[in-house]
């Protein structure tokens, strides 16, 4: 029945405008998640930035294939720096997921930051011991090596 936190780092070398409007736009964030995720926006009009208040429909099948209808909303937005999406509808008790931006040197540094809480009380954290964490992490990596494919590593 625990709350879980997962962070990420990773630098990229663009500018924070060029981070800030692909990271900002859920257009892309299809591009950036795993296919086997089953992962597809329901909502209209996604190409847009970021707003308070902004409300994301998708569809994701993250186990044996079962597709769950997921609603977050987009609770924070500070341009250039970070926004912040919380799951409304979907298949955690919990879910924030801070997006944070940082210009560095030869690029920006990304931040994610998940906390998040299974549900189903016990077995939800039995859950997260057994595929929960690990699949998470994976979706991470995933990300990490597209965002590498379409834009480059720091050097």
């Amino acid at each position: 029945m625990g709350v879980y936190t997962i962070t990420t780092k990773q630098q990229i070398p663009i500018s924070l405008q060029e981070a800030w409007d692909f990271l900002s736009s859920a257009d892309n964030l299809k591009v950036i998640t795993p296919d086997h995720m089953g992962f597809h926006i329901l909502t209209e009009n996604t190409n847009q930035k970021v707003y308070p208040g902004m409300i994301i429909q998708y569809t994701v099948s993250p186990v044996l294939n079962i597709p769950i209808r997921w609603v977050t909303e987009i609770t924070h937005v500070k341009d250039l720096q970070y926004f912040v999406d919380e799951q409304r509808v979907g298949p955690y008790r919990i879910w924030h997921h801070e997006h944070h931006l940082k210009q560095i040197e030869g690029g920006v540094e990304m931040t994610d930051i998940v906390t998040y809480q299974p549900p189903m009380g016990i077995l939800g954290s039995l859950a997260n011991i057994l595929f929960i964490r690990k699949q998470l992490k994976s979706i991470f990596e995933f990300r990490e090596k597209k965002l590498i494919e379409l834009f480059g590593v720091m050097r």
